[in-house]
């Protein structure tokens, strides 16, 4: 699990089958950028929570013969 910042969002004209209609963000980490699906709406300059869990990965986009690494799990409050 990781927290970072979304800097931007990815198209791609050719994809694998599991990633039709998702989202895929640019998030921004301590340690590299990472490219991750969307499930919960979160937008270019948000605070998210990813994780490489491949379950996961493999729930969200229904095969587990995913190429998906990383997964948006949540938004941090900046509220406080």
């Amino acid at each position: 699990m990781l927290a970072g910042k979304v800097i931007g969002t990815v198209t791609s004209t050719v994809k694998h089958t599991s990633l039709e209609g998702w989202k895929m963000l640019v998030v921004r980490t301590d340690t590299e950028p990472c490219i991750a699906i969307d499930c919960i709406g979160a937008g270019i300059g948000d605070t998210v929570l990813i994780t490489s869990d491949g379950s996961f990965a493999g729930e969200l986009t229904g095969t587990r013969a995913t190429p998906v690494r990383w997964s948006v799990f949540g938004i941090a409050d900046e509220n406080g």
